[in-house]
C-alpha cells in the first residue's frame, strides 16, 4: 500500500479562534461550499489565505467566494480547469517540491469528483510529493443521506450520458446493479432523463430526486421512477439536481443476468426473430428489434440490427 508524508515544515495559523495547520510543500485539495456559504470551514478558510498557490476551476469564483467568506485570497492564484490541468500539473508540483503549499479548489464540492484535481494528484503520486484533503461539502453524499435509500452500498455514476442512446446503454447495463446509485443532472436533459429512466428500470423502483442541495429552495422529492417522473412534467425542477436510484432487488438483479448471462451469436438471434415473426404475424424487421432488445450485451449495448437482419435473409 502506498502512503505520503507531510514535509515537517507546517505553519499553524488561527482562524476563529481554531488554530489551522497549513502544510507546507503539499498539495491540499479542499472542498468548497456547493451552495451555503455557511458550510466554509475553519479549515478552508484559512487555507484561502495562507495558501502560497491556489490553483482554482474558475478564478472569478474564488475571489467571490473569498468576499462572501470575509477573507483575502494570500497567494498567486492560478486558473486550473478541465482544458489545461494536464499541462498545469508539473509546474505546480514544481512549486510543491520547493515548499509551497498549493491550493486545490473546484466551483463547489471537492476537486477531482466531476472536476478538476485528477491529473494533480496523479502526477504528485508519481512524484511522491504530498497530497491531502480538507474535506467539506459533497452533493453526492448529501444527497445519498437525504434519498432515504439504502447507504450501506452505493455507486456514482457522474453526470448521465447527454445522448438518448448512451443513456439508454448506461441505464441498461445497471439494471441488475444491487447498490443504490447516484448520478448528476442538468435541469436542461432532466425530463428526457426520466423519459429514459422510466423505459428501462420500469415504474416502480424508488428513487430520489434532490435540487438546490443546501440551498434556500433545496427541495428532495422521494416516490418511484414513475411518481418522480411525474412530478418532472407537472412541475419541472430547477437548479442543481441529483439523482438516486435504489438498486435492484433479488429479483431484479436475476432477471438482468439471465439477460446478459449468455450472448447469443447473430445466427442465434435471427433465428429467434424469424420464429416470432411467424408465431406473431409481426413485420421481420419489429421482431429483429423487440429480439434484440431482449438480448443486450454485457456492457449494455445491443446487437447490431443490421447485421442479425442480413443473417436472416441467409436463414431464410
Amino acid at each position: 500500500m502506498e502512503s505520503a508524508e507531510h514535509d515537517d515544515a507546517k505553519r499553524d495559523m488561527p482562524e476563529d479562534g481554531v488554530m489551522v495547520e497549513i502544510p507546507r510543500g503539499t498539495v491540499v485539495l479542499a472542498a468548497t461550499p456547493i451552495g451555503n456559504v455557511g458550510d466554509a470551514s475553519a479549515r478552508l478558510r484559512a487555507l484561502i489565505e495562507h495558501a502560497d498557490v491556489v490553483a482554482a476551476e474558475d478564478t472569478r469564483r474564488l475571489y467571490d467566494l473569498a468576499n462572501r467568506l470575509g477573507v483575502h485570497v494570500g497567494g498567486r492564484v492560478v486558473a486550473n480547469h478541465d482544458h489545461n490541468e494536464r499541462s498545469k500539473a508539473d509546474g505546480l508540483l514544481d512549486e510543491v517540491e520547493r515548499g509551497a503549499t498549493v491550493l486545490v479548489v473546484s466551483d463547489a464540492g471537492m476537486p477531482t469528483v466531476n472536476d478538476p484535481g485528477v491529473a494533480i494528484v496523479r502526477r504528485a503520486i508519481e512524484r511522491d510529493l504530498p497530497v491531502t484533503c480538507a474535506p467539506g461539502p459533497s452533493a453526492v453524499l448529501d444527497a445519498l443521506a437525504l434519498s432515504g435509500l439504502p447507504t450501506d452500498r452505493f455507486c456514482y455514476e457522474g453526470f448521465v450520458p447527454r445522448k438518448h442512446n448512451e443513456r439508454i446503454q448506461r441505464f441498461r447495463s445497471l439494471l441488475g446493479e444491487r447498490r443504490t446509485i447516484v448520478f448528476y443532472e442538468t435541469l436542461h436533459r432532466i425530463a428526457e432523463t426520466m423519459d429514459d429512466l422510466l423505459e428501462m428500470f420500469g415504474p416502480d423502483r424508488p428513487m430520489a430526486l434532490c435540487r438546490e442541495l443546501t440551498k434556500d429552495y433545496e427541495q428532495i422529492r422521494r416516490g418511484t421512477v414513475g411518481e418522480i417522473h411525474q412530478s418532472v412534467i407537472d412541475d419541472p425542477p430547477r437548479g442543481e439536481i441529483v439523482l438516486v436510484i435504489a438498486g435492484a432487488s433479488e429479483d431484479e438483479a436475476l432477471k438482468a443476468g439471465e439477460a446478459t448471462a449468455t450472448v447469443l451469436s447473430v445466427d442465434d438471434l435471427a433465428a429467434l426473430a424469424i420464429e416470432r415473426s411467424s408465431k406473431t404475424d409481426e413485420r421481420i424487421k419489429d421482431a429483429i428489434a423487440e429480439v434484440v432488445k431482449e438480448h443486450p450485451l454485457p456492457d449494455g449495448s445491443l446487437p447490431n440490427r443490421k447485421a442479425v437482419y442480413t443473417a436472416t435473409l441467409k436463414l431464410k
